[in-house]
């Protein structure tokens, strides 16, 4: 059975799913504190979603 594709997420896509600014995820993405990304030869930038729910993941608070 083959792997299926890990989901290729825009800029909007992302911030509509974690529900932050559009600036606020640059400010990040400066400061090195988001999900990888990916510049596609375009310009384009694409967050793969594996690695947003990877990098979800090491915010969650331990309990």
């Amino acid at each position: 059975m083959a792997k299926p594709r890990d989901e290729m997420l825009s800029i909007p896509q992302v911030i509509e799913e974690i529900g932050v600014p559009r600036a606020t995820f640059y400010r990040w993405r400066q400061l090195r504190k988001g999900p990888r990304a990916i510049k596609l030869p375009n310009g384009a930038v694409r967050i793969r979603r594996s690695e947003l729910d990877r990098w979800i993941a090491t915010l969650e608070e331990a309990a």
